[in-house]
């Protein structure tokens, strides 16, 4: 099985963008039919994709019988630094279109922006997943809780 190569990379950032996608657009979506500064949307979302990511592994790992304790330390190591680059990559490009933060829930430049920003960041988050794959970091430590 390979566990260094752009197999698991892609998969543990595939994993990451589920759960930044959730936390991402259900942020968007709060922040921007709540009416907020662009500020307070991102760090929204930002928080939530979080939150999500970490939820998505933890539930895999309590799964395996860890402790609570014992899941959310699994879950920071493994994507921390996955989930920080996806948000800032995603973040930035949204933020980057001029006007998409501000164009509303019922449009093409909302929601495409967002979509794109997402690609664009797991593009950039793989590379990254499979350099700390091949360190034994990141999604690495996961692996023995699969069964």
């Amino acid at each position: 099985m390979d566990t260094t190569g752009w197999r698991p990379a892609l998969q543990a950032t595939l994993h990451c963008l589920t759960g930044c996608a959730i936390g991402e657009v259900l942020g968007m979506v709060i922040g921007t039919s709540l009416g907020w500064h662009n500020a307070a949307t991102v760090v929204l979302s930002i928080a939530l994709a979080f939150v999500f990511g970490y939820a998505l592994t933890m539930r895999g790992v309590l799964a395996a019988g860890v402790t609570f304790r014992q899941a959310l330390s699994v879950a920071l190591a493994a994507d921390t630094v996955s989930i920080a680059v996806m948000e800032v990559v995603d973040n930035g490009v949204v933020l980057a279109v001029p006007g998409a933060m501000d164009a509303g829930l019922g449009s093409v430049l909302f929601w495409g922006s967002l979509a794109v920003s997402l690609l664009i960041a797991f593009v950039v988050t793989t590379p990254v997943n499979r350099w700390m794959i091949g360190r034994g970091r990141g999604h690495a430590v996961v692996h023995q809780y699969h069964h």
